[in-house]
């Protein structure tokens, strides 16, 4: 038995995060995927009832994706993940908070929101279920499993009122993303930071469903290429400055990042600590309201607390002027 166990999913985009980045790292570890069969052994370890869960040799079980990304690069330091330039560092955990508490909301969409998709997913998530076995009441099954995962979209976000926003803020998020790739081999040059992990694993699971993948395969095809090569990824490069990475970078955040997801975390997080059910933003001059989602305040604040400590770096607080992310941090220090 291997030291590190990991039991995940297919469909899990936080489980393909861990299991891309325990690649990246040489770390040997055993996939469990996460069924019928296994359910019981799950059960016996989990706190809560979502994969990923990681289960180490010297610490308790984790079902935080970010928490097991840190983890394991404090105690594996090559090959790093860490961009050498400390102000690229940190737009890399913004980008892995994007990925993980806004982006998605639109993976999920695509998933659950319609047909073909919905009963696609449905198929493939008995498939995961039963372990291949699948029951004879298949039409049935699948369509408790699309009632259950519909009544959860509005817990993520996902009302009538928001979809629209959602899917022009994802379709534009690739299209710059894709320009990016173009010129480079991941986001901050030639290996993979924590961003890439985040990023890939709620972007492959779009190109597994139809009407997001159209899009992924029509309209990005480097977002498509890096998408297959993040199941296994090996540094090519080192990493490249924040000055090299800037002409197709910095649109990214200004054009999307500052204009979704920082103003939607941002209201979020205030609806958090004054403890409303409910929270409210304003999003490219519309009305975005949701169920307040604490964990994601939690993470943002985070966020937010590593963009104070590096205050003092140039590169980084101009970066964040120019893109419109600066006042968003800003907030955060006065509260």
């Amino acid at each position: 038995m291997t030291a590190y166990r990991l039991f995940g999913a297919e469909t899990s985009p936080y489980s393909v995060k861990v299991r891309s980045f325990l690649k990246y790292k040489g770390v040997e570890f055993e996939w469990i995927g996460r069924s019928s069969a296994t359910e019981e052994e799950f059960q016996s370890f989990a706190k809560v009832p979502t994969v990923p869960l990681l289960v180490s040799p010297n610490r308790a079980p984790n079902q935080d994706s970010t928490d097991i990304l840190s983890l394991i690069e404090n105690d594996v330091a090559d090959p790093s993940c860490v961009p050498d330039d400390p102000a690229c560092a940190v737009l890399a955990l913004i980008l892995e908070d994007y990925a993980d508490e806004w982006l998605n909301k639109a993976m999920f969409l695509y998933r659950w929101g319609a047909k073909p998709d919905r009963e696609e997913a449905a198929d493939r998530t008995m498939e995961q279920l039963f372990s291949g076995k699948l029951p004879r009441a298949k039409k049935r099954t699948r369509d408790q499993i699309v009632k259950r995962m519909r009544e959860r979209l509005p817990l993520v976000g996902i009302e009538k009122k928001n979809e629209k926003t959602l899917k022009v803020s994802a379709e534009r998020f690739i299209t710059l993303l894709n320009t990016h790739l173009e010129n480079n081999l991941f986001i901050f040059g030639g290996r993979p930071s924590v961003a890439d992990f985040a990023l890939a694993g709620q972007l492959s699971q779009m190109l597994l469903d139809p009407t997001p993948g159209d899009f992924l395969r029509k309209n990005a095809p480097f977002v498509t290429a890096w998408c297959e090569f993040m199941d296994a990824p090996k540094a090519g490069a080192p990493f490249k400055s924040l000055e090299e990475l800037e002409p197709t970078l910095l649109p990214l955040f200004a054009d999307e990042v500052a204009a979704t997801y920082l103003p939607w975390a941002e209201a979020n997080l205030e609806a958090n600590l004054s403890k409303t059910e409910r929270m409210s933003a304003k999003i490219e001059k519309k009305s975005f309201e949701q169920v307040t989602q604490r964990y994601a305040a939690t993470s943002f604040k985070s966020v937010q607390k590593a963009v104070r400590r590096l205050s003092d770096n140039h590169a980084l607080t101009a970066f964040l002027d120019k893109t419109g992310a600066k006042a968003f941090f800003e907030k955060g220090e006065k509260a």
